[in-house]
């Protein structure tokens, strides 16, 4: 028996985890998620010019999106996983988070790091003038300015950065040490864990400070490329291949198919991913060797991802119709699947030949919706879909409403990357063709339509979510504990 089922049916002693915070987590998971959708509704609007809202500058494409990316990864994502280890640390070590006091102290403050970063984001420029900012960037001879910085998913206001990196560093620490407490050998789980409690600091660090106030050129750059990578596979990754190492066992009722490969694919993560980030900056005048580096690197991931993957195949093998009812075993597996994909799909466009066509185009913007809502959502939402009903004592309230969400959610962000994948190769030969600039954003209309539609696809399923959980939350308590998944009554 693995250390996660081990973990799940021995008994709990009390007050080993702080259900009623896991709850606070989730929720600000779900609102931060909610305004990062409308905030890429509103976009998808502007672009086939639909934008209800055209006179007010505050609504304006270059605030939201920049709303969209970070309410999606700070807000959404941190949230949820800073959620998820509330649960999940307690349980696999049998020792409680290092103060309940912390947790909550840390909760309300990622709350003022995640709205004080929209604030900047939304104020903008429009404060940078004042004589007070002007003269204390003048005496510590730093580019300050009250709005956002000019870094890709780095946009965090310079007065947001120092608390957000103490907050990381309390998270280490009240995670950590439950982590060392523990008797016994380690799950990889909490190898996964440990890890992405070092990386995210080191990768919040570089990125937030280095590129604003130490380099410049392309020292910047490839330092930006770093970490702007480096936060999805040092911070998010581990995370979530972490929770699907803990979760997916405990559904299936059956350790992991094999521990070594699990490790294999830890170190192969560990080696290979921080090296990767300057692929985001080929055809620049960052050096060549760098970039073939990451470039090789990037396609040596591909193999260490088949590796999980193979792993959790050889794991559900002989279950694979659990799928089928099982519908927080049916998130995991989908999003590992749209990983594979994207991995495989990195690992081409990572090449020189395949840049010289879609570098700038869509295709990598459908690569980065099919990681970040395919992948990653899809195992938060699993992890939901698990979860809240033992977090509320009540089963589901409707089984279709949740098939619902499933649907609509991986048909839209499916449809989506497929959309703009093929935006991406006609935006390709429209710019190699030497056509005018406006006959590739005609070429675009309706690839953009679509990715609205799909978009509202993935809007709806959320939004059956949210309506299944107010109703769930609604119903009586149950007199028995939820099943393992949700084999619903009710339709």
């Amino acid at each position: 028996m693995s250390a996660a089922t081990e973990a799940a049916t021995q008994p709990l002693p009390e007050n080993l985890v702080n259900e009623k915070l896991v709850r606070w987590w989730f929720l600000a998971a779900l609102t931060y998620l909610a305004i990062s959708m409308l905030g890429g509704i509103l976009m998808a609007l502007q672009l086939i010019h639909w934008n209800p809202f055209t006179k007010i500058e505050l609504l304006s494409a270059g605030r939201w999106r920049m709303i969209h990316t970070n309410a999606v990864a700070y807000g959404f994502i941190a949230s949820a996983f800073l959620g998820m280890l509330e649960w999940t640390v307690p349980r696999l070590t049998m020792q409680r988070v290092l103060s309940d006091k912390l947790s909550y102290f840390i909760f309300f403050a990622w709350q003022v790091v995640v709205c004080s970063t929209a604030a900047g984001i939304i104020i903008g420029p429009s404060l940078q003038d004042q004589e007070w900012v002007a003269n204390l960037s003048a005496s510590l001879h730093l580019p300050m300015n009250l709005g956002a910085q000019g870094l890709e998913w780095g946009e965090t206001p310079f007065w947001i950065d120092p608390l957000a990196l103490a907050g990381l560093a309390l998270v280490g620490a009240n995670y950590m040490t439950p982590i060392a407490r523990a008797k016994g050998p380690m799950y990889v789980t909490l190898w996964y864990f440990m890890a992405a409690f070092v990386w995210t600091f080191l990768t919040y660090a570089m990125g937030n400070f280095l590129p604003e106030y130490s380099l410049q050129g392309t020292s910047a750059g490839a330092v930006s490329g770093l970490f702007i990578h480096d936060l999805v596979g040092l911070f998010v990754t581990p995370l979530g291949w972490g929770m699907m190492y803990y979760i997916v066992p405990i559904l299936l009722k059956k350790p992991i198919w094999s521990h070594g490969l699990s490790l294999v694919g830890f170190w192969g993560l560990a080696f290979f991913y921080p090296l990767q980030g300057i692929h985001h900056f080929l055809y620049t005048p960052i050096p060549m060797f760098l970039q073939y580096g990451a470039i090789i690197s990037t396609i040596a991931v591909e193999f260490v991802v088949a590796t999980v993957v193979i792993n959790f195949v050889g794991t559900i093998w002989g279950d694979g119709r659990k799928i089928v009812k099982d519908i927080p075993l049916r998130w995991f597996y989908t999003g590992m699947i749209f990983y594979f994909i994207t991995c495989f799909q990195c690992a081409l466009q990572v090449t020189l030949t395949f840049q010289k066509l879609i570098h700038f185009t869509d295709w990598v913007v459908g690569h980065a919706h099919l990681v970040m809502f395919g992948v990653f959502s899809m195992w938060i939402f699993g992890m939901m879909t698990y979860l809240f009903p033992r977090l509320l004592g009540r089963q589901w309230a409707s089984r279709r409403l949740c098939e619902w969400h499933y649907w609509l959610s991986a048909f839209g962000v499916f449809i989506m990357f497929l959309d703009l994948t093929l935006a991406g190769v006609f935006q390709g030969y429209y710019w190699s063709s030497l056509q005018p600039w406006d006959a590739s954003v005609y070429g675009s209309q309706p690839f953009w339509i679509t990715r609205l539609f799909a978009g509202l696809m993935i809007f709806s399923g959320y939004c059956c979510f949210i309506t299944n959980l107010y109703y769930t939350w609604r119903s009586p308590v149950a007199e028995t504990a939820p099943a393992t998944n949700p084999e619903l009554s009710p339709a």
